[in-house]
């Protein structure tokens, strides 16, 4: 059973930084694209960052200079290094996996970050 579990969310002060992680399991983790989407209240879920499996970042343009994306794949984990915290940044961010061209995805349960003085 694929297993996608997020941590490192929390309260932070805005120009802050979090380090979010995603352990995943049930998976090969190297064969997958992985990526960090974030959904705030009243809004829809938005990409933040993608890495794919020849480790090529792809971040949106609200995030861009900000927000650096890595994976491990020893460890079958993905990273979100996020600084310069502004508070429409507050939203629940999930980790993502899929593989190009092949039908299906998997999503984490969610983890918290909120912007706030």
């Amino acid at each position: 059973q694929v297993q996608l579990v997020e941590s490192g969310g929390g309260l932070v002060q805005p120009g802050g930084s979090l380090r979010l992680s995603c352990a995943a399991s049930g998976l090969l983790f190297s064969i997958y694209r992985m990526g960090w989407y974030r959904q705030a209240p009243g809004k829809q879920r938005e990409l933040v960052a993608t890495i794919t499996t020849g480790r090529n970042p792809n971040y949106a343009d609200s995030v861009k200079g900000r927000f650096t994306i890595s994976r491990d794949n020893a460890k079958n984990s993905v990273y979100l290094q996020m600084n310069s915290l502004k508070p429409e940044d507050t939203a629940v961010y999930y980790c993502y996996a899929d593989r190009v061209g092949v039908f299906g995805s998997y999503w984490g349960q969610g983890t918290q970050v909120t912007i706030s003085s």
